[in-house]
């Protein structure tokens, strides 16, 4: 979810509800839910980490000043309710140096940093690591990614080394466009990958087919981008309450339902929505707690969307 049209989506689907006269009870959407944190394994070290993260695209290409500052509160809600991957790219614009900014200004235990490398040519990408390493502060990133397989046969040889070498913790490879997944599929099978990462939400669910049982049966840990379909998902839903039964699941928000349905799925680690409000962040986190869907609950999940 990201952009101008996430923010117009979710803002006015809240008021179709009926919520946004009442501010004051969305924060507590993320804090209703008790215990600890929902985590998965990363099948490649069993390491585990919280199953919702943040993905940075759009909404932190700030620029200097108030912008930037008011997005402090965003980042230390999703510290402070459990949150631990960052997502982001050279892509990203200004996304990079912003992160860096937030992650002096914030307090936090530590951080799971993901970025990408997103250009063509050895050295080019090895430049461009290392600026990313530096404009995030970080003495190096948890996961480097190749990002929407850009020269991926040359990258992966460098977060190879990189990673013998410690420079690095995993290695990872991207794309959201469906178009790329044969591709994808190709590069899952050449090479040994910590991570993949791709598109997967109610409304856009290919990789069912091929791509999450691939990675499953590979060992791969799942990021998923676009949960929330570019904030198309707000849209089929608007003025239309949650089911009874979502509070069986601790789902407070149509927000947490999109959220709770790919992060339950087995083969999926981790969802990684961007935002860049602090109502929405509190929102996500919440999906994070409480009881995930089993396989029938979630048959049920897209049963009840597509009835709609």
């Amino acid at each position: 979810m990201t952009g101008s049209r996430e923010r117009w989506t979710r803002r006015r689907f809240l008021q179709g509800l009926g919520m946004a006269a009442a501010l004051p009870w969305m924060p507590r959407l993320g804090r209703a839910a008790s215990g600890a944190v929902n985590t998965k394994p990363i099948p490649s070290s069993g390491e585990r980490i919280p199953v919702i993260g943040l993905g940075t695209s759009r909404t932190f290409n700030a620029p200097a000043g108030t912008a930037r500052s008011a997005l402090a509160p965003v980042l230390q809600v999703f510290f402070d309710r459990g949150g631990l991957l960052i997502d982001s790219s050279p892509m990203y614009g200004a996304a990079e140096e912003v992160i860096g900014e937030l992650l002096k200004a914030t307090k936090h235990p530590g951080v799971f940093a993901a970025t990408k490398v997103w250009t063509d040519g050895k050295q080019a990408g090895i430049e461009q690591m290392e600026q990313s390493r530096g404009l995030w502060g970080v003495p190096r990133f948890d996961l480097m990614q190749i990002h929407n397989l850009r020269d991926w046969r040359v990258h992966i040889e460098t977060l190879k080394d990189w990673k013998a070498q410690g420079r690095i913790r995993y290695i990872g490879i991207t794309t959201s466009h469906g178009r790329m997944h044969d591709e994808l599929e190709r590069a899952l099978g050449a090479e040994r990958f910590d991570f993949v990462q791709f598109s997967y939400n109610l409304e856009d669910r290919e990789v069912e087919d091929r791509l999450l049982p691939l990675a499953a049966d590979r060992g791969i840990a799942v990021l998923v981008n676009r949960p929330f379909q570019r904030g198309g998902l707000f849209d089929k839903v608007r003025n239309k309450p949650l089911p009874p039964w979502a509070s069986e699941l601790a789902i407070a928000s149509w927000g947490q339902y999109f959220l709770k349905f790919a992060v339950s799925h087995p083969a999926v680690t981790c969802a990684i929505p961007a935002t860049s409000k602090v109502r929405h962040m509190e929102d996500n986190m919440g999906a994070g707690y409480g009881p995930l869907p089993d396989a029938a609950a979630r048959k049920r999940m897209v049963e009840h969307i597509g009835s709609l």
